[in-house]
């Protein structure tokens, strides 16, 4: 994989050290997931879930409320916040929830690997999980994210 770019490592340090100490899983998700799994993207923020707790706790750290998100037509967050002091900002997801066709469906990551960025450790879905995510989002960017994965070598 190559170095991601300077703020993005940088952001994902600073989210792995606010998050080292937790006993929650969480992730990286969204297009610096498909940076950390090689893709060629632009990424503008850091998006991270995590259960409900936990991302309230985040938040709090950050000196932030810790509300239920806007949400969208597609997905919706029981805890959502924007964390914007660092260098790139960080959305915190928590309980994030999927529309499908029966209804609102909590998002249960299946997977989860470990990769070095700026000597942190963040995780990720595998990448046909992460693949498989981002064809449910169903976005435009979302499903060329998820093209660009697949078109990757195996690793």
């Amino acid at each position: 994989m190559p170095a991601p770019d300077p703020r993005l490592a940088a952001a994902l340090a600073a989210l792995a050290g606010r998050l080292e100490r937790t006993q929650a899983p969480w992730w990286i998700i969204g297009s610096a997931a498909a940076v950390l799994h090689g893709a060629e993207t632009e990424v503008a923020d850091v998006d991270v879930v995590t259960d409900e707790a936990m991302a309230a706790a985040l938040l709090r750290e950050a000196g932030l409320p810790a509300g239920p998100g806007e949400g969208s037509d597609l997905f919706r967050s029981a805890v959502f916040g924007r964390i914007e002091d660092g260098p790139m900002p960080i959305e915190v997801m928590g309980g994030l929830s999927l529309r499908t066709a029966r209804g609102w469906e909590a998002l249960a990551l299946a997977t989860r690997e470990p990769v070095e960025v700026g000597g942190a450790r963040v995780w990720v879905p595998k990448r046909g999980e992460l693949i498989g995510l981002l064809r449910r989002f169903g976005r435009e960017k979302d499903l060329a994210r998820a093209a660009l994965l697949e078109s990757l070598p195996r690793a």
